[in-house]
């Protein structure tokens, strides 16, 4: 791969994720500032779930069809950067849950279309892909410091819980958008195809749930991402509640955590296999609510750095896992619909459930003080944490190692 187009791709996916991490990190504490409860909170991150579940549909029927992917994300991000500046005003909970479903149907598409982009300017995606895909957690790391730390120099005052982290996401996608038509030119994969909405969204793939493992696998990647919803719903609320400062900058040493991780991942891959790879994940989700549940800001603060640094753990090991085991057991020419599949599964289906679940738990130990909503943390954190132990007890049980890879 020439080094312009390298440097082009990289920069793509840098501001493909800053305008996600712009804004989705600090939303939960701008919405309750403005009077939300848990529930139109868990609601408003659902839309994000729901973008998941209609980005294969989105994509199949546009991207892969009739236009070429820049084109296509360019005008996504485009559109998006006016729904974000407009939603930036909303303050009403119905409004705002379907302003920001809008918004979710434009960004989550890109995603793909990012990695559809890459994909086709690359020789040997295996070994080129990771190098520029690292720029995009990268993007979020900056501009989680930018937010947590850079903005109350600049405004005087922390700007978390307003509605600013929302139009910076909106100038960044301005920004993309443009961008994106300078983009390498990256023709429909799929022209004069009619691809349905189930292969859209991989359902080909259920017929390899006839395979034990494999439906373990599934259903339990789908349980596991329900108390994954409450750190990504709430986990800037209670970490402000406990009076951190900064707190969207301090949690990007989770994203820094992600990156020595993944560094790390081929190795422990071949040395340990899926099965161990799998239950350390969801084993450290548990141990992240522990430690969420019984840290505080003062004298156990070291519980709660430790709680966000072990995102590297939580997320590498059973997403980028995940998605290794499913490259080793599915055959070759249904790996991509069974990774579409297994997205919808997780992202849509499984945090889905979970952001409603995070935003009933959170409401019901909520109380109301002069000082604004507060919440018993221990109580919240302690019921994902039991969840997720529950859910790695029966993976643990009922999942076998698979003994040889799929090629065909």
């Amino acid at each position: 791969m020439y080094l312009s187009v390298r440097v082009k791709l990289s920069v793509m996916m840098f501001l493909q994720f800053s305008i996600w991490g712009a804004w989705f990190v600090t939303t939960a504490t701008y919405l309750q500032a403005v009077g939300f409860d848990g529930l139109q909170i868990g609601a408003a991150y659902s839309t994000m779930n729901w973008g998941a579940i209609f980005a294969p549909i989105v994509a199949g029927a546009f991207a892969d069809r009739f236009f070429q992917a820049q084109k296509v994300m360019g005008v996504l991000h485009l559109v998006g950067a006016a729904l974000l500046w407009w939603i930036s005003s909303i303050t009403d909970p119905g409004a705002f849950f379907w302003a920001l479903l809008s918004y979710a149907i434009c960004y989550m598409p890109t995603l793909g279309l990012a990695n559809a982009i890459s994909f086709h300017q690359m020789r040997d995606p295996a070994v080129e892909f990771p190098g520029v895909r690292v720029m995009g957690t990268l993007g979020w790391i900056a501009v989680g410091v930018a937010v947590g730390t850079a903005g109350p120099h600049i405004f005087g005052h922390s700007i978390e819980p307003t509605n600013l982290p929302l139009k910076l996401g909106a100038a960044l996608s301005v920004l993309m958008g443009v961008y994106a038509f300078f983009l390498p030119a990256t023709p429909p994969a799929n022209a004069g195809t009619r691809p349905s909405v189930a292969q859209a969204l991989g359902l080909e793939t259920l017929a390899f749930m006839k395979d034990r493992s494999f439906a373990i696998f599934t259903i339990g990647s789908a349980l596991i991402c329900i108390p994954l919803s409450f750190y990504y719903s709430f986990a800037n609320v209670f970490l402000n509640e406990t009076g951190m400062t900064g707190t969207a900058g301090k949690m990007a040493l989770g994203q820094v955590s992600e990156l020595l991780f993944l560094l790390l991942i081929p190795a422990l891959f071949a040395r340990w296999g899926v099965k161990k790879m799998l239950l350390i994940g969801m084993a450290a989700w548990t141990l992240r609510y522990v430690l969420f549940a019984f840290g505080n800001n003062g004298t156990l603060v070291s519980l709660l750095y430790a709680g966000i640094i072990l995102h590297g753990i939580c997320f590498d090991f059973f997403f980028v896992t995940g998605q290794l085991y499913v490259d080793r057991v599915v055959p070759r020419a249904q790996r991509a619909a069974a990774q579409g599949f297994i997205h919808v599964v997780t992202y849509g289906v499984g945090q889905l459930v979970g952001s409603w679940a995070a935003g009933a738990v959170v409401d019901g130990y909520a109380t109301a003080t002069t000082a604004g909503t507060q919440h018993l943390w221990q109580a919240i954190w302690l019921i994902p944490a039991v969840m997720a132990f529950a859910v790695m007890v029966l993976f643990m049980a009922f999942f076998r190692e698979p003994r040889v890879a799929a090629t065909q």
